[in-house]
Order: C-alpha cells, then sequence, then structure tokens
C-alpha cells in the first residue's frame, strides 16, 4: 500500500500540480462535511483549481466558514469590478456523524472535551439534511459579510446512491439568479 508522500512524490514527478490556478475554474466554492465518503473531488468530479472546498463536521456554516467566504469574496472583488463573483455549493449528506450531536450523552461529554457551550452544539447536528442545509443556506445569504454578487445554493449527498439533489437552488444574496 502506498503511503500519502509515495502518492505525492508520483503526482508531483508527474506534473499534476501544473498549470493550478488560484480562483476556481468553475467559480465554485464547496463546503461539505470531512466525512471520507463525502469528497467533491470524487462525486462532483473536480479537477485541481476546479473549486475551493472547506470541508469540517457536518459541512455547517459557521462563523469562520463565513469569513472565509467574505475573504475569497472580498480578494474576487479586486479582479473581478462588475457581475456575479462565484457560487457556494453547501452540501450535506445522509448518515452524517454529526447526528451524534443530538445526542444528549454525547453532546454533554463533547461540550466538555473541547470547552464548548453545550446547547449551541446542538444546532451543528445533522439528523435532517435538508433542514440543515436550507439552514446553512440561509445563513450565508443573510450574513452581511457576504457580497451580494455571491450565489448560495444547497444540496443534499446521498452517500448510499452517490446522487446530488438541490434542495435550495443558487441564488445570488441580492436575490437574484447568476447570469449566464
Amino acid at each position: 500500500m502506498q503511503t500519502p508522500l509515495t502518492r505525492n512524490r508520483a503526482f508531483a514527478a508527474a506534473g499534476g500540480h501544473e498549470g493550478a490556478v488560484v480562483f476556481p475554474t468553475l467559480r465554485l466554492f464547496v463546503i461539505t462535511c470531512l466525512d471520507p465518503r463525502v469528497d467533491p473531488a470524487h462525486f462532483l468530479g473536480l479537477d485541481l483549481s476546479d473549486a475551493m472546498v472547506v470541508r469540517n463536521v457536518g459541512g455547517r456554516v459557521t462563523d469562520q466558514v463565513i469569513d472565509d467566504v467574505a475573504f475569497i469574496g472580498q480578494l474576487a472583488e479586486s479582479f473581478l469590478p462588475d457581475g456575479p463573483l462565484f457560487e457556494v455549493a453547501v452540501i450535506h449528506h445522509n448518515q452524517c456523524g454529526a447526528g451524534a450531536l443530538a445526542d444528549d450523552t454525547f453532546r454533554h461529554r463533547y461540550a466538555q472535551r473541547i470547552g464548548a457551550d453545550e446547547p449551541s452544539l446542538r444546532e451543528y447536528a445533522v439528523v435532517d439534511p435538508e433542514a440543515t442545509v436550507t439552514r446553512d443556506v440561509e445563513r450565508l445569504r443573510s450574513a452581511p459579510a457576504i457580497s451580494p454578487r455571491i450565489a448560495v445554493s444547497g444540496h443534499v449527498y446521498d452517500v448510499l446512491t452517490g446522487l446530488v439533489d438541490t434542495v435550495v437552488p443558487v441564488l445570488s444574496r441580492a436575490g437574484r439568479a447568476p447570469a449566464s
């Protein structure tokens, strides 16, 4: 079995990094779960430089994620003075381990471990991915730090079928569908 560093050496030797660009070619920013079954490079068929990807527990929109999207939006505005900037695709999934945060005992022990406020952790449970992705899309769309030129959509990935379903169609913070 090859180690990750051995795989990296093969990637570099084959020139896999050549031609990579900083701003994503698909103008896509993906927020999804860190579950190893939920790798957007695989289930969305992304190549290097196609998209920016943030992965965290449950693929939830946290304050830090909002700051990250706002930062990239600010950078993009420097290069693209007019028109839409990019789409943020929030993707939750079924059978998510973040559902454990709905369990009182687990949540209590975890809150103690990380020194967090236990009731606020309940908000991050992913038991109904359609509902949580809808809330997270609304959180991004209503965040003052996010440029109105950024479009946001919400999706659910089914780990059993491999399919992604759109739950919240793409819409800019300004309330318009992005220009084609």
